[in-house]
């Protein structure tokens, strides 16, 4: 009984030494990221040609008594 202790010592240390020990991988941090700021306003571009003038339309017709509602039909009545 005199050896116990340093018998279980020496197994403990037999024991860790025998693990596996897993490789280390240092990931290097990722690179900060380029915000593009867009800087002060240039001088303002000539002025561009004027745009052509488009057909006239036709004036719409009175309604005269020709005016429809539509009434949304009621709901079904409900069946507990």
């Amino acid at each position: 009984m005199k050896y116990a202790i340093s018998i279980a010592a020496a197994l403990a240390s037999i024991s860790i030494v025998g693990c596996d020990k897993p490789t280390v991988v240092n990931v290097p941090p990722p690179q900060p990221t380029t915000v593009v700021v867009p800087g002060p306003a240039g001088p303002p571009g000539e002025v561009g040609a004027a745009g052509r003038e488009g057909q006239k339309g036709e004036p719409g017709k009175n309604a005269d008594g020709t005016t429809i509602v539509v009434v949304p039909a009621p709901p079904p009545p409900r069946s507990n």
